[in-house]
């Protein structure tokens, strides 16, 4: 399976808009589920925000992530980086070891009055990844690639938690949700070729299979919450 580094030198332009949407239409929405699951019975309201949040988050590509919720209305910021490791080691060769203990994730900067926190778990467990794949996220495989939360105070551990347990209870899934909820210790920004990638690179072969389903199914279910103009890091 060849690594991100190596297909990002795979930029072989796809011909044409026509080529491009059936690659699309054949990738089944990658992850992606085909229906919107319900929003979570504990949140955190939105009356009682005080500033911008921040909530980190681990699943699969983090190119895929962080262009999917670069999409969102009211968040401000995706960045894609890595955590759950020492900084030491938080480079993508590093990481792409296997043995760092990083997960790649995306540190989302929202505004509360806009987006709750639980608003933005119901997209992470719908359309942005596959929370019941351990270790792997589409073609991708080893545990840099786990389902994970890093939640960064109690109320957002006790939003995460529940709304597991909801979506379980539920039988959303087919199969048991694997996502792991710890606190976070750190987030460290990824290497600058690794910003924005989605949005300079949407004819990427993988980008196009596994990643822009992402952002379609985002539109299609939750237009409420979608919003057409992309936020950079790089403005």
């Amino acid at each position: 399976m060849p690594s991100k580094i190596q297909r990002s030198r795979m930029l072989i332009p796809i011909a044409g808009l026509a080529i491009l949407a059936g690659f699309i239409a054949r990738s089944s929405g990658a992850d992606a589920l085909d229906k919107v699951i319900p929003a979570p019975a504990v949140d955190t309201p939105a009356a009682e925000a005080k500033g911008p949040e921040v909530a980190v988050l681990a699943g699969g590509c983090f190119w895929g992530m962080q262009g999917m919720f670069e999409h969102v209305d009211g968040v401000t910021r995706v960045v894609s980086g890595y955590s759950g490791g020492d900084k030491a080691t938080a480079t993508y060769e590093q990481v792409s070891t296997e043995r760092t203990g990083h997960a790649e994730s995306v540190e989302i900067t929202f505004d509360p009055k806009k987006v709750t926190y639980g608003a933005l778990l119901r997209l992470y467990f719908s359309v942005a990844h596959d929370p019941t794949q351990l270790d792997r996220q589409g073609p991708d495989r080893g545990p840099s690639y786990r389902s994970q939360i890093f939640f960064g105070s109690p109320t957002q551990e006790r939003v995460a938690r529940a709304y597991i347990a909801q979506l379980e209870k539920a039988g959303i899934f087919d199969d048991p949700i694997v996502t792991k909820v710890e606190p976070l210790k750190a987030f460290y920004a990824a290497e600058g070729y690794h910003q924005d990638f989605l949005i300079h690179n949407p004819t990427h072969p993988y980008i196009v299979r596994n990643d822009l389903p992402k952002i379609a199914a985002l539109k299609r279910l939750y237009p409420a919450m979608y919003r057409d103009k992309a936020v950079m890091v790089r403005r």
